[in-house]
């Protein structure tokens, strides 16, 4: 089936933000695929192509796969520029990349705090994640019960690497009820983070924006008080191009108080402090965030994606429309390389 595939193979699960990701990314650009649910039918198969217990795994029509999803989709799109996801404008085009990481690393800790620390949420995805699991087995649904509880446990037992430390709870949430209100206002105005079509930047935000949407506790707060996001989160299910990238001036008024309060005053200070103590060898990083302690496992993925992330703001650090939104955020000190 594999060796003759004359399309994208896309090997995952829905409760994967990751996975979501790089489906969304396909849709937009009318990228015909196939997709292969994870589960024990498939595990041989998953196993001998995984470099890395992570999903999704993308198997290219030349048989090649590939398994981080901002590489994936990063390289598609040097290879499909047309329809591209990547503003013209040089600003837009850095704003776009920081939001994808962004969405990446910081979003995925609102989502998966939530989703296992919650009691109904953890038991609600362990169900959906032990049927994706046994899919295809007689004795699945005798099996589920069972299967959902080691799934959530084993889970659990992962949350202080993706910040899930008691101390950080207070901190997460108000992150993820502070960034909902924001991106409320956002898209009051737009279909899409930087305009009427989606970018980079869109598809890193929303998988995990996505994934809490369909859990219990977020979606409840997300239905309640974030109308037009929700309408966004539905709408990256099949992005499609509604209009034109804008200018960064009439972004601003919305995009501003995003940079400053969760991008420049959380999210790039943790990306810093992981990224010395990596270099330093510290196993544990600790730093004071809005008052508060903040503390998670030292990430080594993530201190180099802080480098790449400071490698594309050099070659347009030159750009003083970008400079002054960065500086007036707090983002510009955290972008230049030590």
């Amino acid at each position: 089936m594999l060796q003759s595939a004359s399309r994208f193979q896309l090997l995952g699960l829905e409760a994967s933000p990751y996975t979501m990701k790089v489906q969304s990314y396909f849709k937009f650009k009318g990228i015909p695929f196939e997709w292969i649910t994870r589960s024990l039918s498939n595990e041989k198969l998953f196993q001998k192509h995984a470099r890395v217990q992570l999903i999704p795994l993308v198997f290219f029509p030349s048989g090649e796969t590939m398994q981080d999803s901002t590489l994936i989709i990063e390289r598609i799109e040097k290879d499909q520029p047309k329809n591209t996801i990547h503003p013209e404008d040089e600003a837009l085009w850095f704003l776009s990349c920081l939001f994808e990481e962004f969405g990446d690393e910081w979003c995925n800790k609102l989502m998966f705090v939530q989703r296992w620390f919650c009691q109904p949420d953890a038991k609600a995805t362990g169900l959906r994640l032990a049927r994706d699991r046994l899919e295809g087995k007689w004795w699945g649904p005798m099996a589920r019960p069972i299967a959902a509880h080691l799934l959530v446990r084993r889970m659990v037992r992962r949350l202080t690497s993706s910040g899930g430390h008691p101390t950080n709870l207070p901190q997460l949430k108000q992150s993820f009820e502070n960034l909902a209100a924001m991106l409320e206002a956002h898209f009051q105005l737009r279909p899409y983070l930087l305009g009427g079509r989606p970018c980079f930047g869109d598809f890193g935000l929303w998988c995990n924006l996505y994934e809490a949407w369909t859990d219990p506790t977020a979606k409840t707060h997300l239905e309640t008080h974030a109308p037009a996001l929700v309408g966004y989160i539905k709408r990256m299910l099949d992005p499609q191009v509604e209009g034109i990238f804008e200018s960064l001036d009439t972004l601003e008024p919305t995009l501003l108080p995003i940079l400053s309060s969760e991008v420049g005053a959380r999210f790039l200070p943790w990306m810093e402090a992981n990224h010395k103590a990596w270099h330093a060898g510290e196993r544990e990083t600790r730093l004071t965030m809005n008052g508060a302690l903040f503390q998670q496992k030292t990430l080594k993925y993530q201190a180099g994606t802080l480098d790449e992330l400071r490698r594309k703001f050099s070659t347009v650090a030159q750009n003083k429309a970008l400079t002054v939104v960065l500086a007036q955020s707090g983002c510009l000190g955290f972008l230049k390389a030590a």
